[in-house]
């Protein structure tokens, strides 16, 4: 642990006391801030010391290559011991990272190209690798978990789903058996036990919920109690509790980081026992039937940003219904809560776009994955409303047990590092939240994406029908094309009409869930037309089949501009990975909820005109875009800081009532 500590910490880090080791605060100083901001800006230096460290490695090749099995694992223990003297610097790392290379392309038949040196180099020092979607992300990993598990670390690799998880972790395990790292793998249906088990291994594969709730579960189980304090009980002969889950904070690499960091961090994690729910269930109907009854305008106001507030009309029709319904409809507080929620469900969330339904239950949908999240639900009644505006049985609602933010949990992490394809418009936020500085890594090979031209329909109709007409144009030239669709209801849509028309497709969202490697692995063959959902982090390459790549490779259709530039990118990225040919272009509705949300009611006017008379162009619309698309990520960006400061009041909170501060 010590070994870990020294090389991991850092001399300005405050750890914790805790059964286990982590980072409290980091002392941050401006000054040191400053000056890593400014030589980060000198490209030749970096270049310089990067093409150093490339040569470094690359020389290590034939010598590591004479070695026989058994000597890698040796080798790297001497290794070893001078990374934990000198850290995870340039003189030393080569040595490792040429030990790992070789023990990859003996076991797994895959090389790290230096573009995935680069990568890992990248990890260890603590940054952010922006790296192009198809240049190897897993593999490049495999060089940082490796070096930094071989130190004695415990080092989570941190993915977006347990699918990702299991299929990762046991696609590199001839790798780790082979340099002697064990490896572990945590599900969602676990039991705490195995969880425990996985934990203490070596490396250990996790998507960021499962995770997080196990911090939580320590926070939980462990109290207020310390190492220390816990020792003490038992020298004087108390009884020692269950041992923690997880066995340290210590390294975190996190794939699809933007995706973990960003996109998700606009909510707590936070674990909650179901209460017997006093409210009598027909408080939740009644308030549906009301706000059902509300005119838009007149009774009730939308905000662009989902904002709903009564008018003085619809408070006075409130406070009729709530002397006829009695109880506590006769608080104006409640009353007007319990409709102003209601209107919430009604308007602000809609079936097979921001959830669907499942056996009965509301689940819902990630917007910027389109997957389901089963074991979500909204707070403070909202979840309630929804299942009764669909008839479903109203569950009770929930009380917090634990909480905590993705800023606080991974800013425990001794070394927090990521990878990703989109990270450059959120680098500045990255860094104030995270202390992440980004690093863009190149090209392994050049890239041959084309960006056709955009164009914008009058309506959503008139661009369905062009959709499926544009996929089934390039799929009959041997092409494969995906179309990426913003929600479950649109995905289906679409495939009734390529149905109608006879076009042979496959629909992945959120109900087909379960077969999506399956579906992405077929997305590639001639003539395939594969109808998805936000394709952010699906982390499954879509192989090209013979011919197609002569053909010209994968085409992508967006179907709907994302509120944040970096999902679309995502979907763009599906083609021409790894030097393939490919294409994109986008079909889009002028009534979009994102020009529709974000965009000044003058200027959405107009741009109805100038599409209605058909003026508009693929410049044009790619400015309205870029414009309009900023706005909504200033709001998101808004959203979690606002997550922050109040996370911050509520460690307060605790730390006044003298609770953990966990």
């Amino acid at each position: 642990m010590s070994d870990v500590r020294a090389l991991l910490a850092g001399r300005d880090v405050a750890l914790g006391d805790g059964p286990y080791l982590e980072r409290l605060d980091p002392v941050r100083r401006p000054w040191e801030e400053h000056l890593r901001a400014l030589l980060d800006r000198l490209p030749r230096m970096e270049e310089r010391r990067s093409r150093a460290f490339l040569r470094a490695t690359n020389a290590l090749e034939d010598t590591t290559s004479r070695l026989a099995d058994d000597q890698l694992r040796p080798r790297l223990d001497d290794v070893v011991r001078r990374l934990r003297r000198d850290g995870f610097g340039d003189r030393v790392l080569p040595q490792a990272f040429a030990l790992v290379r070789e023990a990859s392309r003996r076991t797994l038949g895959m090389r790290h190209h230096d573009v995935q040196l680069l990568a890992g180099r990248t990890l260890l020092r603590g940054r952010l690798a922006e790296m192009s979607t198809g240049e190897g992300k897993t593999l490049a990993a495999t060089l940082a978990a490796c070096t930094a598990a071989a130190t004695g670390a415990a080092v989570h690799v941190v993915t977006v789903n347990d699918y990702l998880a299991e299929r990762d972790a046991e696609h590199n395990r001839p790798l780790f058996d082979l340099l002697g790292l064990s490896v572990g793998v945590v599900l969602q249906d676990m039991e705490v036990p195995r969880r425990r088990e996985a934990y203490a291994c070596d490396i250990t594969y996790v998507s960021n919920k499962e995770l997080t709730f196990d911090y939580l579960k320590d926070c939980i189980a462990l109290g207020e109690a310390s190492l220390t304090q816990q020792r003490l009980r038992e020298l004087a002969g108390g009884r020692r509790g269950e041992p923690p889950i997880l066995r340290g904070l210590h390294v975190a690499i996190i794939d699809e980081a933007d995706s973990v960091l960003i996109d998700e961090a606009g909510t707590p994690l936070i674990i909650s026992e179901t209460l017997p729910d006093d409210l009598d269930p027909a408080i939740y109907t009644q308030s549906i039937a009301l706000a059902g009854s509300l005119r838009a305008g007149t009774d009730f106001v939308l905000g662009e940003h989902r904002d709903i507030w009564l008018t003085p009309r619809g408070k006075q029709i409130v406070r009729k219904a709530g002397a006829l319904h009695g109880g506590l409809w006769r608080s104006p507080l409640w009353r007007e809560e319990f409709v102003q929620k209601a209107l919430s469900a009604i308007h602000g969330f809609q079936r097979d776009q921001h959830y669907i339904l499942a056996d009965g239950k509301v689940q819902i949908v990630d917007e910027s994955t389109g997957r389901v999240m089963p074991d979500r639900t909204w707070e403070r009644g909202l979840h309630q409303m929804i299942e009764s505006k669909e008839g479903c049985e109203v569950t009770g609602q929930r009380r917090t047990l634990a909480q905590i933010t993705y800023q606080r949990f991974f800013g425990r992490y001794l070394l927090l590092c990521g990878m990703t394809g989109t990270a450059q418009e959120v680098a500045a936020e990255v860094k104030r939240c995270y202390d992440l500085s980004v690093t863009r890594i190149p090209t392994h090979k050049p890239s041959r994406r084309q960006r056709w031209a955009d164009r914008i329909c009058t309506g959503s109709g008139p661009r369905w029908h062009e959709v499926a007409r544009r996929a089934a144009e390039v799929a009959a030239t041997g092409r494969a094309v995906l179309v990426g669709t913003r929600s479950v209801e649109a995905s289906e849509y679409l495939a009734a009409l390529l149905d109608e028309a006879g076009v042979p497709h496959a629909v992945l969202n959120a109900r087909q869930d379960k077969s999506e490697a399956e579906d992405v692995a077929q997305a590639g063959q001639p003539g395939r037309i594969t109808v998805a959902t936000n394709m952010a982090g699906r982390g499954t390459d879509i192989k090209l089949a013979p011919g197609v790549e002569q053909a010209g490779g994968l085409h992508v259709i967006l179907t709907e501009f994302h509120e944040s530039a970096r999902v679309d990118r995502q979907l763009f990225g599906r083609c021409a990975r790894q030097g393939d040919p490919g294409s994109v272009e986008a079909i889009v509705s002028v009534d979009d909820e994102l020009f529709r949300r974000f965009m000044p009611a003058a200027g959405y006017w107009l741009m109805r005109t100038v599409v209605r008379r058909q003026r508009s162009s693929s410049r044009w619309l790619r400015r309205w875009v870029k414009y309009v698309q900023g706005r909504a990520e200033r709001h998101y960006r808004r959203q979690r800081t606002d997550t922050m400061r109040r996370d911050g009041e509520w460690i307060r909170a605790l730390g006044f009532v003298g609770k953990t501060r966990k």
